[in-house]
């Protein structure tokens, strides 16, 4: 990829989200990274936000979101695997994974969205971003160790571990912050 610069970040929540602002990490998050000189970040509600379905999300975040070339994608659970799924085939700045995951973990919900039914591209993901990092937490209580490990092998990811963070449902996420603003000197 050509290097150009990161303008904006879009954080894509996890499905079953209420409003997002008040959600998790996400408006905090948002409010920190919209205080970035020259660069902005988009936080909206989601539609189908409780299957959160691939042939929905991903349309909304090209047409909707307008992600592009220039776009750091924060996708957190569900929203992590869209940002995958949307780097398979759209170049982005990079994408920031937060608990993500590689199959439905038997949950017949997650099975709906889609996701999951086709194999994944990682090769194609890692060649439409400049930079990959991954979030997680050997105490997540939806997912198992080995599911965040194999996302993190597969895409090359530049994997940032905790013991202590569970799903990363706090209501801040200082480390996020910190990543975004290292990628974007």
């Amino acid at each position: 990829m050509t290097s150009l610069k990161a303008e904006k970040a879009v954080i894509v929540p996890g499905n079953g989200c209420g409003d997002v602002a008040d959600s998790n990490w996400y408006g905090w998050a948002n409010r920190k990274l919209n205080e970035i000189p020259g660069f902005s970040s988009i936080l909206r509600n989601m539609p189908d936000p409780i299957t959160a379905r691939e042939s929905i999300w991903l349309p909304f975040m090209k047409d909707e979101l307008k992600v592009d070339e220039k776009t750091i994608i924060i996708g957190h659970s569900s929203g992590a695997c869209a940002a995958i799924r949307f780097a398979e085939s759209n170049p982005v700045y990079g994408i920031v994974l937060v608990g993500a995951y590689h199959t439905d973990l038997g949950d017949y919900n997650e099975g709906e969205s889609g996701y999951f039914n086709h194999p994944w591209h990682w090769e194609k993901a890692r060649e439409n971003t400049q930079f990959i990092v991954q979030f997680g937490s050997t105490d997540d209580p939806f997912l198992p160790w080995s599911e965040q490990e194999f996302v993190s092998t597969s895409l090359h990811a530049d994997l940032k571990k905790f013991e202590d963070r569970g799903h990363f449902m706090d209501e801040s996420f200082p480390e996020l912050i910190s990543v975004v603003k290292q990628h974007l000197k």
